[in-house]
């Protein structure tokens, strides 16, 4: 038992490989259902960031997934998350060999075309030889130019594979090679190449190594460009990691400083911040006093005025005044660096709409070149015409190319993930992106999300003979095991009464509702006023306080010493100055809003009324929460669940969309979907603003992408589309189709 135990755990690792070779969506599906295949393997491929995800194979059999990577055609090595060089290094030969080859099929295509279209289409200026020049002129471009087509059709053949790299070779060596058969077989009085609208003069069938030419021209061009925009797609995602500060100025208690590596800093270590430069890691200032800008880090533009005893994040920029920081954090636990890892993971889910493009881009390409041949065989039949016959299905195998199609999504939602990222709103993932924009219902927490959380004790009400000071001290002695900040809250306000409470003895934690324990030998309970008339403990006199903090918004705790009530103390929160804000546009966004909340009615109510939120679901202990969510899913909602503590988490992982305060606990960030960094709860308007434009872009992409080939194919078929055109048109669509995705970087969200 235990050995499987164990054998089942080491099969949980997950690594990432950098994947070489892959052009197109179907070479990411293909290196896909390759790892998938491996017993117990789970793998994701994304093609825009060329990597592999892999679960379900232990550390050391790496070599099992890159040898399944390899026998697909393609080269892979384990990912190394603390040097991107193999990456960038791949990244810049890849888009350095795509620039080299498309500058020499341009200076040779249109000098090729100048010749074949004048001096085939007028007669008069042809001189002896001309069409062998034409033929020199097109070796290097369809030879070594379009080397990287042939070459990954020619490794996909040898797999049993098809690509879209498949359909470019194809079109450029069938287009070649028609162009030397019609110059070395054709009489020289036989009719030239078809033009949709008549046919070129006689001997003008050399016009087919424009078209070769053409096509591999366009194709480089659109793949360079291509290949640029997904970097800069890239480099929105690695705002965040450009953030780190390399080197840390630690000062010993002596005063002395001395500059060290980032990386050696140490917990508890003191640095030194001057004006202008970024915060190392997060921490507390020490001393000093001065504005931070966090724009990098939550997307707000005004400064933070801070000061000793604050707290800062790494990654921010000391704006004025010389800060001394004590490190909180350092290494993986920082902010920044959970952030990074957030945003990079986040590449790694796919969405519904990508997931779907990819199963079509699948079959798309065997589908083309079927059609393809249908087309130039009907049209063979038809008209007796090889001419007319190669040129519409080329031009079928070319204008149907998927490309558009393979990036209409994945691109959109890079962007998307690395423009939230910038505006404060981590992402874990594409589909949860597109869940933002599909919720009808936002359920928010109370305490730490509506409410600041800075909770104080503002009225303490005895009972049954009991001090203040009594009462303070038992139940601070009680809460002190606790960290909810009303719990906090009643330490606080406690020590300034009788000092630092001692430990309860037989402490016992009743989640959601107290606590009870022996304090200087009295039995003690504290918590809601359920759970003390719960144990029989009449609570009538205190109906008045209880009331009155109820009307003003105020959390009551009651204290009940020996079977006793003892004390109601009235806790009090700050709502958000942007929560009333924040829950208006979710409405004119036509959202419906829920409180959520373990405080009694009356005080939820209260709140709700204050913020405009339009339903209240009160005394819903931790463990009721997810069935509160589950029951508005059960009436047809999409859910979005806003909260911050370990009591939400259970509540986070069952919505639709579980969104986490980032100043709330790594339970529930780690539950959690979406991570709102910034401090405003407009984040949550933004984060469904961003992820509709996105979906709207995907969907525009994805209505280009179909609607072209659509469109296209038929008009090819039907002999109207010269394959030159076709070509051209293909690389514009893929442009377009990215081109459309980066406009989301510019995305600002409406207020």
């Amino acid at each position: 038992m235990t050995t499987t135990e164990t054998h089942q755990s080491t099969r949980l690792e997950k690594f990432e490989l950098d994947v070489g070779g892959m052009t197109c969506a179907a070479c990411a599906n293909r290196v896909e259902r390759k790892l998938n295949k491996l017993p117990g393997v789970q793998a994701t491929v994304n093609l825009a960031t060329d990597r592999a995800v892999v679960t379900g194979l232990p550390d050391d059999e790496v070599g099992t997934a890159i040898a399944a990577v390899e026998s697909a055609g393609y080269t892979a090595v384990l990912h190394n998350p603390d040097d991107d060089a193999w990456t960038r290094r791949a990244a810049e030969m890849r888009l350095s060999s795509l620039r080299r080859r498309l500058a020499v099929s341009a200076l040779l295509t249109v000098p090729l075309c100048d010749l074949t279209i004048l001096l085939a289409l007028v007669p008069g200026w042809r001189f002896p030889g001309w069409q062998a020049l034409c033929v020199l002129l097109a070796v290097p471009i369809v030879t070594w130019a379009a080397w990287p087509y042939h070459k990954a059709t020619w490794r996909g053949l040898q797999h049993g594979v098809l690509s879209m790299d498949t359909l470019v070779s194809l079109g450029a060596l069938v287009s070649f090679g028609w162009a030397l058969y019609a110059l070395l077989l054709h009489p020289a009085s036989t009719p030239g190449y078809w033009l949709g609208f008549g046919h070129t003069p006689p001997g003008a069938d050399a016009i087919y190594l424009d078209v070769a030419a053409g096509m591999v021209t366009f194709q480089l061009g659109g793949r360079y460009f291509e290949t640029r925009s997904r970097g800069q797609v890239g480099d929105v995602m690695q705002a965040l990691a450009g953030l780190a500060v390399k080197q840390a100025r630690i000062v010993d208690d002596s005063g002395t400083e001395r500059v060290i590596p980032s990386e050696d800093l140490r917990v508890g270590d003191r640095f030194v911040v001057l004006p202008g430069e970024r915060i190392v890691t997060d921490g507390t200032i020490a001393s000093g006093s001065g504005s931070v800008d966090t724009s990098a880090m939550t997307g707000e533009s005004t400064p933070v005025e801070v000061t000793g005893g604050d707290t800062v994040v790494g990654g921010t920029t000391n704006l004025t005044g010389r800060l001394v920081v004590t490190a909180d954090a350092v290494g993986e636990r920082t902010r920044l660096a959970q952030m990074a890892a957030i945003a990079d993971d986040a590449q790694r889910r796919k969405s519904r709409a990508q997931k779907v493009a990819d199963r079509v881009t699948g079959y798309f390409v065997p589908a083309v070149m079927i059609l393809a041949v249908l087309v130039a065989v009907g049209w063979l039949v038809a008209t007796g015409s090889a001419d007319r016959a190669i040129a519409n299905g080329v031009a079928v195998l070319i204008i149907a190319c998927p490309c558009a199609l393979g990036l209409a999504t994945p691109t959109a939602l890079m962007v998307g993930v690395g423009r939230g990222g910038q505006l404060g709103i981590l992402i874990k993932g594409h589909d949860a992106l597109e869940m933002s924009g599909r919720i009808d219902t936002v359920v928010f927490d109370k305490t730490g999300t509506l409410t600041s959380g800075n909770m104080r004790v503002h009225q303490v009400d005895t009972f049954g003979g009991r001090s203040e000071i009594d009462v303070c001290r038992y139940a601070a002695s009680l809460e002190s095991a606790s960290e909810h900040p009303i719990a906090a809250a009643i330490v606080r306000h406690a020590e300034q009464q009788v000092g630092r409470p001692e430990a309860p003895a037989e402490f016992t934690a009743l989640p959601g509702a107290g606590a009870r324990g022996l304090v200087d030998g009295h039995e003690c309970l504290i918590g809601s006023a359920d759970l003390i008339t719960g144990r029989g403990i009449v609570i009538d006199e205190a109906a008045s306080a209880v009331q009155s903090a109820a009307d003003d918004g105020d959390t009551t705790v009651l204290l009940a010493v020996d079977g006793v009530l003892a004390a109601v103390f009235a806790v009090s929160d700050t709502v958000r100055g942007s929560a009333a804000p924040a829950v208006a546009a979710l409405h004119d966004l036509g959202l419906r809003t829920v409180l959520l909340t373990g405080d009694s009615p009356a005080t939820a109510a209260a709140v709700a009324e204050r913020l405009g939120i339009q339903e209240v679901r009160a005394r819903v202990l931790p463990d009721q929460k997810a069935a509160a969510i589950e029951e508005l899913q059960a009436q047809g909602r999409c859910v979005a669940m806003v909260g911050d503590g370990i009591n939400d988490s259970a509540a986070l992982a069952t919505a639709d969309l579980g969104m986490a305060l980032v100043r709330g606990t790594d339970i529930a960030m780690k539950s959690a979907d979406v991570i709102l960094v910034r401090n405003d709860l407009r984040v949550v308007v933004d984060a469904v603003q961003l992820s509709r434009k996105t979906f709207r872009t995907i969907r525009g992409n994805l209505v280009w992408a179909f609607g072209y080939n659509v469109a296209a194919i038929p008009i090819a078929a039907a002999g109207l589309l010269n394959p030159l055109i076709a070509a051209a048109a293909m690389a514009m669509s893929s442009m377009l189709v990215i081109s459309n995705s980066l406009r989301l970087r510019n995305f600002e969200p409406h207020r």
